[in-house]
């Protein structure tokens, strides 16, 4: 069963993404009181996947109100390939589209070959024009920054 995620999933999805392998996890991005505020902001788009009563996937999907991003999208790997993922992915979109959002973004790993692979596999586009960047926001950064002389 694939349902809306909400803050009482918090603990068990936490213990299913430090489980995943390839995943790139934040002390302060993937903590309780961050995911429940990620998910205030956005109560309808992320989804859990509930297989015999436990979490086995899971996908944090929000959007600026015009492009959606996905994050630490997963499955358990005993639960694997069995079409648990899109299922979520296909959920979220739905969610997406009631709030007439038309497109989605994610980042991936490069050294996460699974989840490269389910994205490549579902005819995702790589893109090969773009580069991320970020700036983790504290004082100390943003002081370093102001006083940078370009």
């Amino acid at each position: 069963m694939i349902r809306v995620m909400n803050e009482k999933d918090y603990e068990e999805v936490y213990r299913l993404w430090k489980r995943i392998e390839g995943f790139g996890m934040k002390k302060v991005d993937d903590s309780k009181e961050y995911v429940e505020r990620f998910l205030k902001r956005n109560p309808t788009t992320s989804m859990v996947a509930v297989y015999d009563g436990k979490i086995v996937g899971s996908i944090l999907c929000g959007h600026d109100g015009r492009v959606a991003s996905f994050y630490h999208v997963c499955v358990d790997k005993h639960y694997r390939r069995r079409g648990i993922g899109r299922a979520m992915v296909v959920k979220a979109m739905e969610a997406l589209k009631v709030e007439d959002i038309t497109k989605v973004i994610l980042l991936a790993y490069v050294r996460n070959d699974g989840g490269n692979a389910f994205w490549n596999g579902i005819g995702w586009t790589k893109r090969e024009d773009l580069n991320c960047y970020d700036f983790i926001l504290n004082t100390e950064n943003i002081v370093a920054f102001n006083n940078e002389e370009e």
